[in-house]
C-alpha cells in the first residue's frame, strides 16, 4: 500500500512539474505568434498611405541571405529591387532616397526587418547598388510610400 501511495504521489508530482514546464513555452510561443501575426499583416495602416514619408537609416542584406525565404514566403533574390520593413504591408512599393547623394530607387516590401536599432528599412543588394550605398553600409534615407496593395 505504501509503494502504491508513493507511486501515485510521484506520478502526480511529475504531472504537475510537466504541466508547469509546458505552460511557459506555450506562453512564449503565443507571444511570438501574436507579434508575428501583427507585424506580418497584409492590411495597410494609416501610416502606409500613399505619399507617407519617413526618415532614418537604411542598411542592406548580406549576400548570405540570397536564396533564403523571406517573411512573405518569397525567396530573397539579391538581384531584385525588394526590401524589408517592420510594418508596411507586403507588396507596398516605396521610394528610398539616399540623403547623401540624392539617388532614389523604388522597392517592393517582401520581408520584415530591419532588426537593428535605429534602422527603418533593409534593402536588397541590387537596391543598395542603385543608390550607391554599398560601400557605406548604412546611410540616411527618406522612404516615401508610392503604392499600397
Amino acid at each position: 500500500m505504501k509503494s502504491l501511495a508513493k507511486f501515485i504521489i510521484s506520478t502526480l508530482a511529475a504531472v504537475i512539474v510537466a504541466s508547469c514546464a509546458s505552460n511557459k513555452p506555450s506562453t512564449t510561443i503565443k507571444a511570438k505568434s501574436s507579434t508575428t501575426k501583427t507585424s506580418t499583416s497584409s492590411s495597410s495602416s494609416s501610416s502606409t498611405k500613399s505619399g507617407a514619408v519617413t526618415k532614418g537609416k537604411a542598411s542592406y542584406y548580406a549576400d548570405k541571405f540570397h536564396g533564403r525565404k523571406t517573411a512573405s514566403g518569397e525567396v530573397y533574390d539579391k538581384k531584385k529591387l525588394t526590401a524589408a520593413h517592420r510594418t508596411y504591408a507586403f507588396g507596398t512599393v516605396v521610394r528610398v532616397t539616399n540623403k547623401k547623394n540624392g539617388k532614389s530607387v523604388d522597392v517592393r516590401i517582401n520581408d520584415r526587418g530591419p532588426f537593428s536599432s535605429g534602422r527603418i528599412i533593409d534593402l536588397s543588394r541590387a537596391a543598395a547598388e542603385k543608390i550607391s550605398m554599398v560601400n557605406d553600409g548604412v546611410v540616411d534615407v527618406e522612404v516615401k510610400v508610392i503604392s499600397v496593395p
